[in-house]
């Protein structure tokens, strides 16, 4: 069977309820950039070379967590059973766990150091437009307002774990000046 359907050649793309909506609809943006977001740290894993990464196995559960997010945002008729509160608890252990470990943030940091490092900022900034795009949507129609919270807090992870693995390479981060200083 062809991957290809030709039944989205004319803009329109169906739910998973069966529902014909545009491509360009508020759910089918959030939809895509959710997978847009997955496909992100996809990249990423590929390039964060310590195959024992705990950064690495969190970022795997992430994927198959936007897995299950997507599936919910492609069947609006009903809920799906999300456990990712759990996560979001999870997510910020895992925060604290790794910002104990580093110097202080006061002062905002330019993206960038190890190559695993910046592709953790790039997921973290496709990560806030996905909530963007979010926020969108549920003020157009009803989600499952716990991916709101899943989502701000995995774009604070994304940002932790960049500043982690520039850590652990001795990376130094560096610091946004403004023109005033």
């Amino acid at each position: 069977m062809p991957i290809y359907t030709k039944k989205g050649d004319k803009g329109r793309t169906s739910l998973f309820t069966g529902k014909k909506v545009s491509k360009t609809a508020a759910r089918i943006e959030a939809i895509g950039t959710i997978d847009e977001l997955n496909s992100t740290i996809g990249f990423t894993i590929s390039n964060i070379k310590n195959k024992k990464s705990k950064i690495k196995e969190e970022l795997i559960e992430i994927q198959r967590d936007l897995f299950e997010i997507g599936a919910s945002l492609a069947n609006p008729s009903t809920f799906r059973k999300l456990k990712i509160l759990e996560r979001v608890s999870h997510f910020e252990k895992f925060i604290d766990e790794m910002t104990e470990q580093m110097p202080k943030l006061s002062n905002f940091i330019l993206p960038g150091g190890t190559t695993a490092a910046s592709y953790l900022h790039i997921a973290r900034t496709v990560c806030r437009r996905a909530e963007r795009r979010l926020v969108a949507l549920s003020h157009k129609e009803r989600i499952d307002k716990k991916i709101l919270v899943y989502i701000n807090r995995l774009s604070d992870l994304f940002l932790t774990m960049s500043r982690f693995v520039n850590f652990k390479s001795g990376k130094e981060e560096t610091i946004w000046k403004g023109d005033h200083k």
